[in-house]
């Protein structure tokens, strides 16, 4: 077993605020209980919900590590009880409800999943947060099938470009939508069938248009608010509004009616409050479903920029600023 240090180099949220209030500090090391390891982390993830945890509006869920980050890669050093799928030394990357923007952190064993040799370690931290997401949403939640037409908000962004990527894995048609020519250049780069400029052309009217008026059978909603009535004019019959975030808003006034005549189907999820058991089901069947796809090297994620632990302020300057494509990401 590897010998671990008292203290350790993190960086955490003083007071909520702007990315300058994302600060290095010392905090003790953690030691791994029941069915957790813990992880000598090389990178973790930037996501929203970090940026929303900066804010003051997103707070850690009871019992969570005050310190931002959601996902992680690096090496098993510890071991907690009960735990026999994973060894020290091994290289693994977890969804993790918070604690990742530190040199280590806790995992539970449940929700780690082996990096192969071929994933650089980078791309592992990149991969946990939006793959289980993606999953879960367009997939189980969703019931998206092989054949079907999706529209997806934010076609650039972390969650957008993995949505492509599984669906060209798995012979769904991805729409998206994005802001600026680049962008929209960028994702039909990474596989989206379709891309529309949301800033240059009505995206219900270009659904209707790609789609010969039919609609597409899920809308993946990153936006909410007046955003959900125009999704739904992009729905087939029996279509599915999925809604993950509410950058647009939290409240959105829709037709009942529409829904009832077209039988749609309206839901959404969050996945850091979701439960332990829950998260390693859902980690379970990626691992068997999705990780064939990782370990041949057919999917990756899409990187944009790594910048170094000490500088995470930056990093949430970057997503803050929009004109990242795919994932950011901070070295430990």
């Amino acid at each position: 077993m590897t010998t671990l240090p008292d203290e350790m180099t993190v960086v955490g949220i003083d007071q909520p605020g702007g990315p300058e209030a994302l600060q290095p500090a010392r905090a003790p090391v953690p030691r791994p209980g029941a069915g957790e390891v813990l992880v000598k982390v090389a990178f973790a993830g930037v996501n929203r919900p970090d940026v929303a945890q900066r804010r003051g509006m997103y707070p850690p869920p009871p019992g969570a590590s005050p310190i931002p980050g959601l996902e992680i890669s690096g090496q098993v050093v510890a071991l907690g009880d009960g735990v026999t799928n994973l060894l020290p030394g091994q290289k693994v990357c977890a969804l993790v409800t918070g604690g990742g923007y530190a040199e280590y952190c806790l995992a539970k064993a449940a929700h780690c999943l082996p990096v192969p040799g071929s994933l650089p370690l980078d791309a592992a931290a990149a991969m946990p947060e939006t793959l289980f997401t993606v999953w879960h949403n367009v997939f189980q939640r969703g019931y998206v099938r092989e054949g079907e037409t999706i529209l997806v908000h934010g076609g650039t962004s972390g969650i957008g470009s993995m949505a492509i990527l599984l669906g060209k894995l798995f012979g769904v048609t991805v729409i998206v939508t994005c802001g600026g020519a680049d962008k929209v250049a960028k994702a039909l780069e990474i596989g989206a069938a379709h891309a529309i400029d949301y800033k240059a052309q009505d995206f219900v009217e270009e659904v209707a248009r790609i789609t010969g008026g039919k609609g597409v059978n899920l809308v993946l909603d990153m936006v909410g608010g007046d955003y959900v009535p125009r999704n739904m004019n992009c729905l087939a019959e029996d279509g599915r509004h999925v809604t993950i975030a509410v950058q647009g808003g939290p409240k959105a006034e829709i037709s009942l009616v529409q829904v009832m005549l077209r039988r749609l189907t309206l839901t959404g999820s969050t996945l850091r409050a979701r439960s332990d058991e829950f998260k390693a089901l859902l980690a379970q069947e990626i691992h068997e479903t999705v990780w064939p796809l990782v370990e041949d090297g057919k999917l990756r994620p899409v990187m944009d920029r790594t910048f170094a632990l000490a500088d995470a302020a930056q990093a949430h300057e970057r997503m803050e600023q929009g004109g990242h494509i795919g994932k950011i990401v901070l070295k430990a």
